[in-house]
């Protein structure tokens, strides 16, 4: 489908997805877009980089771009960074989305507020409904919110099931400037598949180790090459400490194993052909505070 014809009426923008740690950004971007762009887990801060998505409609399309949770518990530079990637995407954006979880409203989410630009439409997102016991209550909750600041519009959903992303998709519509597609219709994403495979090593790192350990590493893919439907890639866990080393192989390797199995099959999934994946782990002291090396491992 070409790009041309398609100006008369149809729409194109930049909404920014924003919200504290944990309140279900990443996969709010995914069930949009319909497909995993963004990973996820249940652990806080696991989106490093923004992340942008693209839905292509009949007349519409969007380009979301999914920032980290914007948090103060770890002060290095890396979440420095990761800071200043969220304040710099609230003055790209058409629109911003603003997420919150149902009945959930603190200091952390009253920050994020703090931040967005007053020039920008804000719809407020209220997020995982599904786990509400009592769906009156979400009547007083949107009562609440509505005081906290002049929103465009007010969208309850839950993400994880998918319920509500088609109403929030025609709030968000009116919101955009008139023109042209900015990416190709069938362009899911701007981030490279070498980008992708790196992300989907590090979400199930964050899924199988413990609390603190994956805020200590990163993943880094030294080759990544192509044989007509076959996808070969070298993947480093890049590890603080020496001692980090062993709980990410795992007794007998079995760990690394596993994560590596579980990336792969996500890769599959999404590149549409086979992977070839192999994992080593390297430790590199002091890589969250340096910017030198952060740079060199992709952040910006």
């Amino acid at each position: 489908m070409s790009n041309e014809g398609k100006q008369g009426g149809f729409r194109a923008g930049y909404l920014a997805i924003v919200g504290r740690p944990n309140a279900g950004k990443s996969t709010l971007l995914n069930a949009l877009v319909g497909e995993k762009i963004s990973i996820v887990s249940r652990k806080p801060q696991t989106t490093r980089h923004r992340i942008t998505g693209v839905l292509t409609t009949d007349d519409t399309q969007y380009i979301f771009v999914d920032t980290p949770g914007f948090q103060t518990r770890h002060k290095n530079v890396l979440n420095r960074l990761m800071n200043r990637n969220v304040t710099q995407a609230l003055q790209d954006v058409d629109v911003v989305l603003f997420v919150v979880e149902a009945e959930r409203y603190g200091e952390a989410d009253r920050q994020v507020l703090d931040l967005l630009p007053a020039a920008r439409p804000v719809i407020l997102v209220i997020n995982k409904t599904d786990a509400l016991k009592d769906k009156k209550s979400l009547l007083p909750f949107i009562a609440r919110m509505s005081a906290q600041r002049d929103f465009a519009e007010i969208v309850p959903l839950s993400a994880s099931k998918g319920k509500g992303t088609a109403e929030l998709l025609r709030a968000a519509a009116k919101y955009l400037p008139e023109g042209p597609p900015l990416f190709e219709p069938d362009q899911i994403t701007d981030r490279s598949e070498r980008f992708i495979a790196a992300e989907f090593i590090r979400e199930k790192l964050f899924r199988r180790l413990g609390d603190e350990l994956p805020y200590s590493l990163t993943v880094e893919i030294e080759r990544f090459e192509t044989e007509g439907g076959l996808r070969r890639i070298h993947a480093v866990v890049v590890v603080d400490k020496e001692s980090h080393k062993g709980i990410v192989i795992g007794k007998g390797g079995e760990q690394l194993k596993v994560i590596g199995t579980e990336a792969r099959r996500d890769m599959e999934r999404l590149f549409g052909g086979k992977v070839f994946l192999e994992i080593w782990v390297k430790v590199r002291g002091g890589w969250a505070d340096d910017e030198g090396a952060l740079k060199s491992l992709g952040y910006e």
